[in-house]
């Protein structure tokens, strides 16, 4: 498919306008083809080619990733940090489909960090659980979940069943869930975070701890989620 001539600005915004349109309609979705495939669909040189994704990537419809490739800029998800918001409860509101993802648990003494914040001994026994956060089948966090015990001793088993933190406390009975406190801050992820993400070393994630108890103020819950930095905005509402 050839674009029409007249000066080569305007076949890279020629280019650049059919990609913009393909992309506003969900007919270019993921990854875009390489620069060679792409120029030889339009008739052009990959210079041109090159021209016109910047474009697109200085309007924000793809981002390019250095030896990876090109994708289309998916929706931010807006995560609103309430009280009594979690992740769940953001997705819900927003029409869009999660799950959480086991990917193991087991019995481990807690450190003087987690103990401090879960208000319990060094080295007393907690559930620790590694999971995936998915939205509409993407992964989207790395999460890893610090729960008392013996209290919280058949989470695991209700996230496997249910496929949702949320769900997995409330059918142990856990209820009127809160949240104590958050931190935000962002970071380079390692190498195994980034891979889970499917996104390079080199781009940030926003790692956000939070604490959370229940209607009678007990501290039960720590976690720790990795959120993909291009995936997820957060949203602070005072309560």
């Amino acid at each position: 498919m050839a674009v029409q001539r007249g000066g080569q600005q305007a076949v890279w915004r020629g280019i650049a306008n059919t990609l913009a349109a393909e992309i506003a309609s969900k007919t270019l979705q993921g990854q875009l083809p390489v620069e060679a495939s792409l120029a030889e669909r339009f008739a052009v040189n990959r210079h041109t080619v090159r021209r016109a994704l910047q474009e697109l990537e200085n309007q924000g419809l793809v981002r390019i990733e250095q030896g990876r490739g090109t994708f289309v800029q998916e929706d931010l998800i807006d995560y609103r940090m309430g009280r009594r918001e979690r992740f769940s409860h953001s997705l819900a509101a927003q029409r869009l489909s999660g799950e959480s993802e086991l990917l193991q648990a087991g019995e481990i003494p807690a450190s003087d960090d987690v103990a401090a914040l879960l208000r319990i001994a060094p080295g007393a026994p907690v559930l620790r659980i590694d999971l995936l956060d998915k939205v509409e089948g993407q992964v989207i966090g790395v999460c890893t979940e610090y729960l008392i015990l013996p209290r919280c001793a058949g989470a695991a088993d209700a996230l496997r069943q249910t496929g949702s933190m949320v769900a997995a406390l409330q059918a142990m009975g856990i209820t009127g869930i809160s949240r104590q406190s958050s931190r935000v801050t962002a970071r380079l992820p390692r190498p195994e975070v980034a891979a889970r993400l499917g996104q390079p070393k080199s781009q940030p994630v926003l790692y956000v701890e939070s604490v959370y108890q229940d209607a009678a103020g007990r501290v039960f819950e720590y976690g720790i989620t990795r959120f993909a930095g291009n995936a997820i905005q957060l949203t602070v509402e005072p309560d």
